[in-house]
């Protein structure tokens, strides 16, 4: 038979002293007598004391645990984002509960409905790719739940954001592929609807005109984040009779992708074709070539994140806050010096 959980008020009767004094020696307050601390932490261990959140939480009002929706697990950038959140949130005293949109408008609509339903006390989300209306986070605003979007967010919705400056990383990347000697550079760019999509194709394209360059349409193939959009674009663009010098593409997983089909065609990265990413990934080193990218703050976004948020927590009224951080090119062996 399970033996029940024991509860504040079994350590307190058996320690002889107040609940609160209990709940206060946990909490780790400093206004508990470090001998007294001491005896309720041993009990607490010996026993295997677990506190009842959910008791907690409708007793407070607040379940001190933040949500996450990030848009796939299986994407690096969350990993080490959803990093830079907890160790924000943890030290606040709070936990967070994340869960993945599978790149699904449907499945984030879910996701939203689960986190109310586990009463957090705010959300930190990253949409999907295919995220084109925002009614459920409108839901959330008209509920009053704190919130922040990060990396991919909704332009014209006003709600705290933290991005990088997706413009210039691009802009930078295309001038530095430039000035290495390329003229005719191809683009492997995202879903359009994604901002940070649109800000890359951008930066890219004024790169070209700023240095006398002509966009051709037919440089330019849309994809998404994947390994196999990549693939796909990569081999579009070498068949269209453009020969292309360089390849500039959205993410890094994308470029992993064009990679290989650029070694599938005999083609030398990056003797005869440059490739370069976005973001950083930790596979941008060990790939071969190692790839040319530009760099992401990654877990500074993170951090960040959760730090608008716990201020929208300690004062609801705050202004929606913009965080925009900067990128850095890594120059890698995908690109000529």
């Amino acid at each position: 038979m399970k033996r029940p959980n024991i509860t504040i008020q079994d350590i307190a009767r058996e320690l002889g002293i107040s609940k609160s004094t209990v709940s206060r020696a946990l909490r780790d307050s400093y206004d508990v007598n470090p001998d007294t601390r001491k005896r309720v932490m041993e009990f607490a261990e010996k026993h295997d004391y677990r506190p009842d959140f959910l008791a907690q939480s409708l007793q407070s009002g607040s379940s001190r645990t933040i949500g996450v929706i990030v848009p796939a697990y299986n994407i690096p950038f969350y990993s080490e984002a959803i990093c830079g959140i907890q160790d924000y949130a943890m030290k606040h005293g709070y936990n967070i509960m994340v869960c993945h949109s599978k790149e699904q408008y449907n499945v984030e609509i879910k996701n939203v409905e689960a986190l109310l339903a586990a009463n957090v006390d705010g959300i930190i989300m990253s949409v999907a790719r295919d995220t084109e209306k925002n009614e459920h986070i409108h839901r959330l605003k008209k509920k009053k739940v704190p919130l922040v979007l990060f990396n991919r967010v909704i332009e014209n919705f006003k709600a705290a954001k933290v991005v990088v400056n997706d413009y210039y990383g691009a802009y930078n990347m295309v001038k530095f592929l430039i000035d290495s000697g390329c003229r005719s550079i191809a683009h492997i760019s995202g879903p359009e609807n994604l901002l940070l999509c649109a800000n890359r194709k951008s930066g890219y394209m004024d790169a070209l005109r700023d240095h006398g360059l002509i966009p051709d349409p037919d440089l330019i193939c849309a994809g998404d984040f994947s390994i196999a959009s990549g693939m796909n674009c990569m081999s579009k663009l070498l068949d269209s009779g453009k020969d292309p010098d360089a390849v500039f593409c959205v993410c890094d997983a994308v470029a992993f992708g064009a990679m290989r089909i650029i070694k599938q065609h005999g083609m030398n990265i990056p003797d005869e074709i440059s490739v370069a990413g976005f973001t950083d990934e930790p596979m941008a080193e060990l790939v071969e070539p190692s790839l040319t990218t530009v760099r992401q703050p990654i877990y500074e976004i993170g951090e960040t994140a959760a730090r608008l948020l716990f201020a929208q927590l300690n004062d609801p009224d705050l202004p929606a806050e913009i965080s925009v951080l900067d990128t850095k090119i890594v120059v890698r062996d995908s690109t000529r010096k």
